[in-house]
This record gives structure tokens, sequence and C-alpha cells, in this order.
């Protein structure tokens, strides 16, 4: 009974301390899919996204591709050095909620939507806006959280370097 009482009291003094090391993960791989979906945009070229978004009757495409693919850039930066991430939180849930209401809510919640198998290769239909939630709910989980260890906010905040008990 004691040997047990004491796993239990040693696994919650582990997660304690490692906790704000999983906020750190959820912060670079907000980051890391900020930056990784601006730089498909930029790759296949501008133009390119913004006849995407003329064709779903987004107003102004160009501006709007050009502005989407700036936001995510710089998002994608400040998130994964961990700056200003409760600001940059709010264009980043701003986009997300843009894509939901002119891409992805017709085609419902499940972002994976099976529509066969040709020569072994799985063909997926439309995604709808589960990612979007996903991201939306992560982001804001990080901009009510402290800053996270290795992060430029953990730096500049002011208490950054007291010990912890």
């Amino acid at each position: 009974m004691y040997g047990r009482m004491v796993q239990v009291l040693d696994w919650r003094e582990t997660r304690t301390r490692f906790s704000p090391y999983a906020f750190t993960l959820l912060r670079l791989i907000v980051g890391y899919g900020f930056l990784a979906h601006s730089l498909a945009k930029w790759s296949r070229g501008p133009a390119i996204f913004a006849g995407i978004l003329q064709t779903t009757g987004v107003p102004l495409p160009h501006f709007m591709a050009w502005l989407t693919i700036v936001t995510e850039f710089a998002v994608g930066i400040a998130f994964l050095a961990g700056a200003f991430v409760s600001l940059a939180s709010i264009p980043a849930v701003i986009l997300l909620a843009v894509a939901i209401f002119t891409v992805h809510l017709p085609y419902g919640f499940s972002s994976i939507k099976l529509i066969s198998v040709v020569n072994g290769r799985a063909q997926f239909g439309p995604p709808g806006y589960e990612c979007d939630l996903l991201y939306i709910v992560s982001i804001v989980t990080l901009a009510m959280s402290n800053a996270t260890p290795f992060s430029i906010d953990k730096y500049r905040s002011p208490n950054s370097f007291s010990v912890s008990p």
C-alpha cells in the first residue's frame, strides 16, 4: 500500500514538473502548422491561392491571398519563437474562423472523408472544419497559459528568472 502511494505521489510530481513542456510542444506544432501552410501557398504562387479564394467568393482575392500568406507566416514564426503568443493568437483565430465559414463549413465536421482506394492509395474528399477547431482550441489554450519554456515570452516575463519550488 505504502509503495503504491509513493508511486502516485511521484507521478503527480513528475506531471507537475514537466507539464510546461507539453505547452511548449503544443506551441511548436501550432507554429510549424501555420508556417507550413504559409510556405505551401507561397511555393505554389499567391496567384494560384487568389484564384481559389475568388472561386469560393472571397472578396478582394489577391489582397486576401497575400494577407493570408503573410499572416500565416508571421503567426507561425511568432508561435515557433514563443514571441507575443497572446497577441499573435488574435489574427490566427480570425484567419481560422474565416477559413471555417468560407471553405470548410459546407463539408461538415470531419477532416477525413475516405472516398475510395485506388491502387492501394486512399483518396480523400474535401476536409471539414475539425482541424481548424483543433487549432483554435490549441491557440486559445496557449494564449491563456503562462509563457512556455524555451520561448521569448518566458525570457521577457518579469519573473522569468525566479526559481519554482
